[in-house]
């Protein structure tokens, strides 16, 4: 069973060096093949050896696991890619995961923050401790930038071009795209760095990195999600928010203003105008609640 190890060894390089994913999407590739290695070790089964009913009855253990759709079907969406490397590969003929159907998901539409609850957010924030400045240039870049929060966390002195209005980031399969930059994310990020950012002792490999600890070094995702989820607390917000839920609201908000949505495609960094396009529906859904809301023929 040696060769499973091997295998996943190479397909983690393809990941990495073809195809130019994160660690995170990588890791995520990893976890997914080792269930099916899992699964298949006691059939004593190689890869080469799978058949599409072997991988059914694995579909069928995800379920009876308990998983929700959407789990499972990204499971299944790991194990896919796996099989067409190795057809790739000229490891085996043909993939026996081309039939595996993944279970049917409703698409979710993601929760959004109205302008006034991202001010009510921002103004929570207590610009008296020393990275007060710098929470607050944390929520206004990632609203008014439409980010990721990795590549918030990425974000580096040498890609902001205050002076020509735009930031470089660095996206998913390292795919680079200018994004505009307001004048309030500029004001917030320099009074960050005359609050906090100036006065701290900077780790060395870390000089170029815009938001740091008070330790001097990058800001890891789950110290953003932190911030975000008490000052959520905080001001009582019901909603179940994210530093995602930023880039939803920065989207669903250029829709509603009327923004180009191909130019909103290449802000955001989508490959597909389809996962795009998932923003007219919020906005749609919001147009219809305040019609139900406020017609005379709806109200009892």
């Amino acid at each position: 069973m040696s060769n499973w190890n091997t295998y996943l060894k190479n397909f983690e390089s393809y990941l990495k060096i073809e195809k130019g994913l994160s660690e995170n999407s990588i890791s995520a590739y990893r976890e997914d093949v080792k269930k099916l290695w899992e699964y298949a070790e006691p059939l004593e089964k190689s890869p080469e050896q799978l058949q599409l009913s072997d991988l059914k009855l694995f579909a069928g253990e995800l379920f009876d696991l308990g998983l929700a759709a959407r789990s499972q079907a990204r499971i299944i969406s790991g194990i896919k890619q796996f099989f067409d490397f190795l057809v790739l590969e000229n490891t085996i003929e043909t993939s026996p995961a081309e039939l595996l159907e993944a279970p049917r998901i409703g698409r979710k539409l993601p929760e959004v923050l109205t302008i006034e609850e991202i001010d009510q957010l921002q103004a929570a924030i207590d610009l008296s401790k020393q990275e007060g400045h710098r929470n607050k240039a944390i929520l206004e870049t990632l609203y008014s930038c439409g980010l990721r929060v990795s590549e918030l966390c990425d974000l580096k002195l040498s890609n902001l071009y205050f002076e020509e209005g735009f930031v470089r980031v660095i996206g998913k399969g390292n795919k680079e795209r200018l994004v505009p930059v307001s004048p309030s994310v500029e004001k917030e990020i320099n009074l960050y760095y005359d609050s906090m950012r100036n006065h701290i002792s900077i780790a060395l490999g870390y000089e170029d990195f815009v938001f740091l600890n008070r330790r001097g070094k990058q800001l890891t995702r789950v110290m953003i999600f932190t911030i975000i989820k008490n000052l959520a607390e905080s001001i009582g917000l019901r909603k179940n928010i994210s530093p995602h839920t930023f880039r939803h609201s920065f989207a669903t908000h250029l829709i509603e203003g009327g923004a180009n949505l191909r130019a909103i495609q290449d802000m955001l960094g989508h490959e597909s105008i389809i996962t795009t396009e998932i923003y007219t529906h919020i906005s749609q859904t919001a147009q219809r609640d305040a019609i139900l809301l406020y017609h005379p023929r709806n109200k009892r």
